[in-house]
């Protein structure tokens, strides 16, 4: 096992915050497997990029020796993680969390070593405690503690709804840590307030309060949102690698460093040498092109991610089509928008009614597919390539 400042400059890479790094580094030096936590709600059947950036460091604490411990969700999944949102969210029946639960334990292990993961099922102490035990954890914190949470706080001052269910997902979630026994809790930087509910149900329990390290949220193909498969800007792990490497090629230059960072697992030291180069006047192209290999092998293999590359090359680049087109962001709100209106409002017909007309005529192409029905729409969040004709290019993101 590496030395305590070795395994903390690894753990500490690309991290955005590590609560308290003094004791954290205290138990490193015991030599002693840490058990290490790493909790998801199963509220979607698939894992995306967004995900991997936490469970890729839960892989190298299992690289440094420690025990992972890969907690799903299926009890608290039922209450719903009220974390970022304004509306009280509906809980998911226990039969959509199972079904969501299988996949994921599948796909968990194109990252997590299948060896050294232990899975679990917060249902497993959580269905035990019944409502006496409910009760008793809920003792242990307060209202005014719980609007401490900036969702709930800004709910609360904005006299918008809070169930009680919602005060519960907290306290549950900080009870598995209890339940678990773990040194180390990650998460997103969106769950730091659950996770120091951890730390402090933990003493409450007479156990030593674990420590908190927390990832950076990763956007979304907008740029914007965080990535979501509601709103169609993400990039899913079980997608075909054609599609991995079109989507990771449509991402702004500018938005391509934060995955490099978040997502590559290339050396700091050649990271900022691309950086230099870039700014040394390489095509940043070249750059992105590599992660996306990259990226399309981690989770299919080296033979595939050559092909997506050939495919994209054929497809675009033989095309003709500009590598320095415009960008455009085309006004979507909540709803799906239909594509001749996204083709007027991009500049790229004078009318809906030409739109609809260059569809007819087989003119009009998404990322290289030509669009055969006029009633598509594309859904708010994605970034799509839209063609009209030979020569008319733009790189259209809905918000």
């Amino acid at each position: 096992m590496s030395s305590v400042d070795e395994q903390l400059s690894i753990i500490k890479r690309g991290c955005d915050e590590l609560l308290v790094e003094a004791e954290l580094a205290e138990r490193i030096a015991t030599g002693r497997q840490l058990r290490v936590k790493l909790g998801m709600d199963p509220t979607a059947p698939d894992l995306h990029l967004g995900h991997t950036v936490v469970l890729n460091k839960l892989r190298q604490f299992q690289d440094l020796g420690h025990h992972v411990q890969f907690l799903i969700g299926d009890f608290t999944g039922m209450i719903g993680d009220p974390t970022g949102k304004n509306t009280t969210r509906p809980p998911l029946s226990r039969e959509q969390i199972q079904d969501n639960a299988r996949t994921y334990r599948e796909q968990v292990f194109k990252i997590l070593d299948p060896e050294r993961t232990e899975i679990l099922f917060n249902s497993e102490w959580s269905d035990k405690l019944g409502a006496a035990g409910m009760i008793r954890v809920a003792s242990t914190y307060t209202v005014a503690r719980m609007l401490e949470r900036d969702d709930f706080g800004k709910r609360f001052r904005a006299s918008q709804p809070i169930a009680i269910h919602e005060f519960l997902y907290p306290l549950m979630q900080g009870y598995d840590s209890v339940a678990m026994k773990c040194d180390i809790e990650l998460g997103g930087t969106d769950q730091k307030f659950n996770l120091l509910v951890g730390r402090e149900l933990q003493k409450h329990f007479g156990q030593r309060p674990q420590c908190i390290l927390t990832m950076p949220l990763l956007e979304g193909l907008d740029g914007v949102n965080k990535m979501s498969k509601s709103l169609g800007n993400y990039v899913g792990i079980d997608e075909p690698p054609g599609e991995i490497f079109g989507k990771l090629m449509s991402i702004s230059d500018e938005l391509m460093w934060r995955y490099i960072e978040l997502l590559s697992f290339e050396s700091l030291q050649t990271i900022a040498r691309w950086r230099r180069e870039v700014a040394d006047g390489r095509n940043p192209r070249d750059v992105k092109a590599g992660f996306a290999r990259e990226i399309v092998a981690r989770f299919h293999d080296p033979a595939a991610a050559r092909h997506a590359e050939e495919e994209f090359e054929a497809r675009f680049r033989q095309g003709a089509m500009p590598e320095d087109m415009a960008e455009v962001n085309v006004a979507a709100g909540n709803q799906p928008v239909p594509v001749a209106q996204v083709l007027k409002a991009s500049g790229l017909t004078a009318s809906t009614s030409e739109a609809l007309r260059m569809i007819e005529q087989g003119g009009v192409r998404i990322d290289g597919e030509r669009v055969a029905d006029k009633s598509l729409k594309l859904d708010p969040g994605c970034t799509v390539v839209l063609q009209v004709g030979k020569r008319k290019f733009a790189r259209v993101t809905l918000t």
